[in-house]
């Protein structure tokens, strides 16, 4: 197994006699003491950076509750409104109480309300302006409807399991190109004065386990550990949670896992230690609903608030601060913490009544509250637009032009049979497939991270529209699995998805059923298209190679607006310029061991372990570590012109640097000297087709005794045909150093950093070194 911070000691365990392994399997959750070491006192926030003048407000609203209305703060109510939950009110003090709601990538469960682009297809824009854009509207959405906090952005699960059922929640397994996101979206968000609540926190990697359950003689088996070391979760885990909590992000949600066998919210080590210590954050910590697994060492550990209630807390707080287990300044500092991030994103004013477009079940006659906007379908649209990515594309067989037939197949091209507030892609294991066929286009994946759709632009729609424009005839087979394929089709279309959701981790990156569709189009139509909705990486190994598949669009979840954008791909209206955010392997099998979720066996039969022995080798670190070759690699997106790069210059801002950061006040985001630019990289990059389109310049670093090659910077530029831009990344200290354990800082090695500018992980044309 793994070992992390601290090492656990089976001695004094035995010595102990504190477990019990019966048969060889552990039944006490003892055996794990000192795994995850304990870091106490929990921070008091302090109301660093521009938290100050939240933090004076909320110390003064503190100091008039009464122990019982503290109380009432720290966990959930039942909500009379549609909320995912609620915060009490204290009506005496003039606070409504908050709305706290599911999804980042759009309200659930409500009206009047649009489904945008999920995590997946944000990643596969890298796009930092687009992301913001997004934010920025979708927080007008939540605002409008009196929620003070949208559940989300996700940067965990990063996407380390390949199957993992909530990788498309998320932006990109590379946590560099996730943090700068994460950071726009943020910013966007909290602009409209709407709360961000990051989730999850941290190394929530599979969905296998991720509860205690019983098995079938009734024994309990808890929640999968996530075992890993220092510098693994520093470099790889924890990165885009910093950058969140550089961005300002409000609240943070704790996860379901545990970490090392400490249940993530009442993990001290990571609450007290790396969140609220080492990154300086003055938010609060929330529950993910039901992860509460500890009373009072839940909150000695770092916790603030549970969600959706709790029955370990309430007047037990109380109790524990009489007989000494726990102090009033917990408390104190528990509630100061929430009500600062009411205060800090100004929401004591003019701010909606909490769940006030919200619809239930206990409220019928709802308030129509329309939050839906003219102003917010081009970013709507353009969001679509640049999750698409395209990695085939023989013989120029796209764009289209005005084609005499188009034939489209597939279960995946129409419009869901049913539409309201309960039927869009939900909870539900990816093996009832037969269902899924019949909801139509994939336009978002299941869970609480699926979203509500004003209208649902479905791809044969989109389709004939154009069709009608262009005089073009349309012909379609939505249900068979060996269609008729009319010999005059200029093109054929296959529109096929693959499923993933909340609570199940998938079955397979690919299905017979669909692969089977695809065969049997392209054995019979010599220009054959596929397009796949896909929630996480989908292997192609059956059909990449079949002669007439002349297209491979991966289209990803684009939201509401799906057909629309997927017609301005096809046609050329719009350049593609999406690219993958992971890696596409061969085959399954060339994933390894970070293929599938880890399952409970052997002696932890009842304490299933996941341990992340490969550190920081995931995805394409993995892939350039075994010298495997991808089938689409990192980064990797097709456009309908091409670029040329040139004339790599690097400029370094002194010619010493300390191996460790000055000193400084912790800020929120950590020590404001990580953030220093150390290194500035340029490059000339040149449209050298017939059409305008952007293009994402990237640049890699091998950091001496680490990867070949990490993602420390990327641009995406708009380049007219003929013309050259200039792109430059600035390096930061952060960006450049990796995690030393023992110093327990950021160490920038002396020695030699390769540089390589280019296309993605894989097609890097400049190269050049960088000595410190």
């Amino acid at each position: 197994m793994v070992k992390s911070w601290g090492t656990a000691s089976l001695l004094l365990g035995l010595a102990l006699g504190n477990f019990a392994v019966a048969e060889d399997v552990i039944t006490s959750d003892s055996y794990f003491y000192g795994e995850s070491p304990a870091v106490y006192p929990a921070p008091v926030g302090s109301g660093a950076g521009d938290w100050a003048a939240a933090y004076v407000k909320a110390r003064a609203f503190v100091a008039k509750l009464s122990d019982d209305e503290k109380v009432n703060l720290t966990a959930g109510v039942s909500s009379k409104t549609g909320c995912s939950g609620s915060i009490q009110a204290i009506e005496r003090l003039g606070f409504p109480g908050m709305c706290v709601s599911d999804a980042g990538n759009g309200l659930r469960g409500t009206d009047y309300v649009n489904s945008w682009a999920s995590g997946i297809s944000v990643g596969a824009s890298w796009n930092p302006d687009l992301a913001n854009d997004r934010a920025t509207y979708m927080g007008k959405e939540y605002r409008k409807k009196g929620v003070n906090m949208i559940l989300g952005p996700v940067v965990g699960p990063l996407g380390r399991v390949a199957l993992g059922g909530r990788n498309w929640e998320g932006f990109s397994t590379d946590p560099y190109l996730s943090g700068i996101l994460i950071g726009e979206s943020v910013k966007g968000l909290q602009s409209q004065n709407v709360a961000t609540s990051l989730k999850h926190f941290i190394a929530n990697e599979q969905e296998t386990n991720r509860n205690p359950t019983t098995d079938s003689d009734g024994n309990a088996i808890q929640s999968v550990s996530s075992n890993m070391d220092d510098q693994t979760i520093h470099e790889l885990y924890l990165w885009p949670f910093q950058d969140a909590v550089l961005a300002g992000a409000a609240c943070v949600m704790c996860s379901y896992n545990r970490l090392n066998n400490s249940y993530a919210c009442q993990n001290s080590k990571t609450l007290n230690g790396l969140l609220k210590t080492e990154l300086g954050f003055q938010g609060y910590v929330v529950t993910d609903w039901g992860a509460q697994h500890g009373g009072i060492a839940s909150a000695n550990a770092g916790l603030d608030v549970v969600m959706p209630s709790s029955s370990l807390w309430n007047s037990n707080l109380i109790t524990a601060i009489a007989n000494g287990t726990m102090k009033a300044s917990r408390l104190d500092d528990m509630i100061t913490r929430l009500m600062a991030t009411w205060y800090y994103l100004d929401q004591d004013s003019a701010f909606p009544s909490p769940g006030i477009g919200m619809p239930s079940s206990a409220s019928a006659a709802h308030q129509a509250v329309i939050a839906t906007s003219q102003e917010a379908k081009p970013v709507l649209l353009q969001s679509a637009i640049e999750g698409h990515v395209l990695v085939k594309n023989t013989n120029h067989a796209l764009p289209l032009k005005s084609p005499k037939l188009i034939s489209v197949f597939g279960y995946d091209a129409y419009l869901p049979m049913t539409m309201d507030l309960s039927s869009s892609f939900g909870f539900g294991s990816a093996a009832t497939r037969s269902a899924l066929y019949q909801n139509g286009t994939q336009y978002v994946g299941g869970g609480s991270g699926a979203n509500s759709p004003a209208y649902v632009d479905a791809p044969i729609s989109a389709i004939q529209s154009r069709a009608y424009e262009d005089g073009s005839s349309v012909l379609w087979d939505f249900t068979s699995e060996s269609p008729s394929v009319d010999y005059t089709s200029d093109v054929c279309l296959v529109f096929i998805n693959s499923y993933a959701t909340e609570g199940y981790d998938r079955a397979g990156l690919d299905d017979t059923y669909s692969d089977t569709i695809v065969n049997n189009v392209a054995d019979n139509c010599a220009n054959t298209i596929v397009v796949i909705h896909n929630a996480g990486i989908r292997t192609v190994e059956s059909w990449v190679d079949h002669a007439n598949v002349t297209g491979i669009i991966y289209a990803h979840l684009p939201g509401q607006d799906t057909g629309r954008a997927l017609v301005e791909i096809l046609y050329g209206d719009s350049n593609p310029s999406g690219r993958l955010p992971y890696t596409v392997a061969k085959t399954e099998s060339d994933y390894g061991a970070l293929l599938e979720p880890a399952e409970p066996a052997g002696i932890y039969e009842y304490f299933p372990q996941s341990d992340f022995s490969e550190g920081v080798y995931i995805d394409y670190r993995a892939f350039d570590k075994k010298g495997i070759e991808p089938q689409y690699a990192f980064g990797f997106g097709l456009s309908y012109t091409t670029f040329d790069y040139s004339k790599i210059q690097v400029s370094k801002k002194s010619s010493s640097l300390s191996q460790y950061p000055a000193k400084a006040s912790i800020l929120p985001g950590g020590n404001p000297r990580l953030f220093d630019t150390l290194v500035t990289v340029s490059a000339t990059v040149k449209n050298t087709g017939k059409v305008d389109g952007q293009e994402v310049a990237q640049l890699y670093v091998g950091i001496p005794n680490g990867p070949i090659r990490q993602l420390r910077g990327f641009e995406k530029v708009l380049i007219k045909s003929g013309k050259s831009v200039t792109v430059s990344f600035s390096l930061t200290r952060r960006d450049l150093s990796t995690w030393d354990a023992t110093a327990q800082e950021w160490l920038l090695q002396r020695g030699t950093y390769k540089l390589y500018v280019g296309r993605s992980s894989r097609d890097l044309p400049l190269e050049t070194t960088l000595t410190i």
